[in-house]
């Protein structure tokens, strides 16, 4: 098996706007690159949203499977 090699950063680069724009075109290639980036939701308040939405009982059997009846006298 041969070891990965990566390709250093500039090359990699060079490599990744050609196909960029051999796929798009200069013109839409250009506008892609400058296209505005949303702003990310700051890390708790984003995991706060996500808990929101949870259904606790639902996610804690994803997770640990369904409860399994006690079984008992």
């Amino acid at each position: 098996m041969s070891a990965s090699r990566y390709l250093p950063e500039e090359e990699l680069i060079e490599r990744g706007l050609a196909a960029l724009i051999k796929a798009l075109g200069p013109v839409e290639a250009m506008r892609f690159l400058t296209l505005p980036r949303p702003r990310r939701i700051e890390s708790v308040r984003r995991h706060r949203r996500w808990q929101a939405t949870l259904n606790r009982d639902q996610f804690l059997d994803q997770v640990f499977g369904p409860k399994k009846p006690a079984s008992g006298s």
